[in-house]
């Protein structure tokens, strides 16, 4: 973890303060996704980007429950990347890195036609985190193995967790 990732870890968990289900959720899928990005050879500016993209993934949520009482994946992904920006304010991402960071925020509940390594792999730490807080049934996490998992590494730690 760099010092920036760190001091956004910091400010998210300020964000969600009193809230430890959700900061416990944004850490584990963290450690996923920097585990994944490692193993399958992000470069470092990428690596961090992901990074901070999962520690954010879910910042959309309070907004969406607030104004559509509900969090569901779209809504998420339609107030996450405003809320991200604001988060970003004062902390030393360049505008390439902080439109990445919020197009993945944007993007985490979008699953076809994924083409980029950095989405892929915060899909599928997303995945791990939400099959186990989910209690998904076998039936569940073969599908998703099927439909979504395409890293060697997400592969090898979804098949660790559930051996299907």
């Amino acid at each position: 973890m760099t010092e920036r990732t760190a001091h956004i870890a910091d400010k998210m968990i300020a964000y969600d303060c009193g809230d430890l289900r959700r900061i416990e959720h944004f850490i584990k899928v963290y450690g996923y996704a920097s585990a994944i990005g490692r193993l399958e050879g992000l470069n470092p500016r990428e690596l961090e980007t992901l990074e901070i993209a999962a520690l954010l993934h879910d910042i959309g949520i309070k907004v969406s429950e607030e104004k559509y009482h509900s969090s569901a994946g779209k809504y998420q992904e339609l107030e996450g990347p405003a809320q991200a920006r604001r988060l970003l304010e004062g902390v030393d991402t360049d505008r390439e890195m902080t439109e990445r960071i919020c197009w993945l925020i944007g993007h985490h509940h979008t699953y076809g036609h994924i083409q980029d390594m950095d989405h892929q792999i915060l899909v599928e730490a997303d995945f791990l985190v939400n099959l186990a807080e989910d209690n998904a049934s076998e039936k569940a996490v073969g599908h998703v193995l099927q439909s979504i998992f395409r890293t060697k590494s997400g592969i090898r730690f979804l098949k660790s967790l559930w051996p299907v």
